[in-house]
Parts: C-alpha cells; structure tokens; sequence
C-alpha cells in the first residue's frame, strides 16, 4: 500500500512531520484539528513538502528519520537542498571530533 511523508508548516511557523497512506484524508484531518493535538492548536497549517513511497511502512520510517533532524536540516530538504544534508547532519558541539582535533 502507498505511503507518503509529509510536512507541514503550522500557523506559528514551526514543523509538523507526518507520514500516511491518504495524503488529501490525513491533511483535512489536520485542517480540521482532527490531525494530531501538536497541529491542532497550531491551525492553519500549510503543506510544505511530500515524499511518495511504495509502502506506508517506508513512509513511516522516513517519518521518524525527519523527525529527529535540526530545522535547518529540515528546511534544506524543503527546498530541494539536498547537497546540504550531509554537513547538516554534522555534530556541531564542541566536543564533536572534528572540533576536538582543531583545538588539541
């Protein structure tokens, strides 16, 4: 069965991820603060970006990947920045090894 991953913009600015199988179902669910209680007290809520998977498990998955990242990771995956991912994904503290080395 289709998936999709989705993310939506909400009325404060921040980012809700989500994944399902009924992409126009799931996004009049949110529009209707049916959706999840985080988008419900955030409405309106605007779709921003989708993902299109065979199976809806894979949608999931990709859910949970996206949802861990930084929102300017996030934001480069948005718009189709995706040379970015990489040092995006980078620890960025200064214990981090790269930082570790520059200082020793």
């Amino acid at each position: 069965m289709r998936g999709y991953t989705y993310i939506l913009c909400c009325s404060d600015g921040t980012y809700y991820t989500g994944s399902t199988k009924e992409l126009e179902l799931r996004l009049e669910q949110h529009q209707n603060g049916e959706g999840a209680n985080y988008t419900a007290k955030r409405l309106p809520v605007k779709l921003i970006y989708v993902e299109e998977y065979q199976r809806v498990d894979t949608a999931f998955y990709r859910e949970k990947q996206i949802q861990g990242w930084s929102r300017a990771k996030k934001e480069a995956l948005i718009n189709g920045e995706l040379e970015k991912l990489h040092n995006l994904a980078e620890c960025q503290n200064g214990t981090h090894y790269k930082y570790f080395k520059e200082r020793n």
